[in-house]
């Protein structure tokens, strides 16, 4: 059988250890019962050790190559795989609305997308494991404080619980990439209210982020171009402080103060 030519404009590095195959496979574990979704399967080397679980699975490609392949290797898998770009499906449709687990050997150039398109999916995804870049691996883990911590960080925290589980070397993928990799999984944390408005909270968020060495009482104005709050507002304790600081809690008291003054 013909193997498939890993595509540079699709950031495809496929997985060679079968070892740490079937350990990323086996993250699912942690989350019994549920359907899977493995996304970017490639040439199936997760896919082989998740069609033993006894779990309904599908898995979803955008690479034709990729999907012709895998029609051939599995053929009892022929309904279950998804032709399609993961980033443009609607979720609901693929388990007729029921939860479901996300995994996979995630594409690099656009696993931030993918972990996005999670959060806008928190009710139907309560576990999400697989292998990504170690570095944004490294960022969706850190606590505040850190240098690591930042947009990603805070966005994910505020739904999921987030474990960094191990770090995977670059010899053994084809082609070998230029950076490490890490296995993660993220839980469902419990928070169905957050507490404020949430598109409000991630406005802010990457707002205070994206001047990230400023003060609050700095990298707030931007929010304001109707004009600016009076000096009370940016004279509260917590506008002395860098966003890299600030727990979910505190983001989400800052989305109250600056709703709060929206409103007035």
């Amino acid at each position: 059988m013909k193997t498939v030519r890993p595509k540079k404009n699709l950031g495809q590095h496929f997985l060679t250890d079968l070892n740490i195959a079937k350990t990323i496979a086996d993250t699912v574990d942690a989350c019994p019962g549920l359907p899977v979704l493995e996304v970017g399967p490639g040439m199936g080397v997760l896919t082989q050790y998740l069609m033993p679980k006894g779990r309904e699975l599908k898995v979803v490609e955008i690479d034709k190559e990729s999907v012709n392949y895998l029609n051939e290797k599995y053929p009892e898998l022929r309904q279950n795989i998804v032709g399609e770009d993961f980033l443009r499906m609607d979720l609901n449709k693929l388990f007729n609305g029921r939860k479901f687990v996300l995994t996979g050997n995630y594409p690099y150039d656009i696993s931030t997308q993918i972990f996005f398109k999670m959060i806008d999916n928190k009710d139907l995804i309560p576990c999400c494991t697989g292998m990504i870049q170690r570095e944004v691996a490294q960022r969706m883990a850190s606590a505040p404080g850190t240098k690591s911590y930042g947009i990603l960080s805070v966005l994910i925290q505020a739904w999921y619980d987030v474990e960094y589980l191990f770090t995977v070397d670059e010899n053994v993928f084809n082609p070998p990439p230029k950076v490490k990799s890490a296995v993660i999984r993220m839980t469902r944390n419990g928070v169905d209210d957050l507490g404020c408005d949430w598109p409000l909270f991630r406005r802010v968020v990457k707002t205070v982020f994206n001047q990230r060495r400023k003060m609050l009482r700095s990298s707030l104005k931007p929010l304001f171009q109707n004009g600016q709050p009076d000096a009370a507002f940016f004279n509260d304790g917590i506008m002395t402080k860098r966003p890299e600081q600030l727990t979910i809690n505190q983001f989400v008291e800052l989305t109250n103060m600056v709703a709060g003054v929206m409103r007035s």
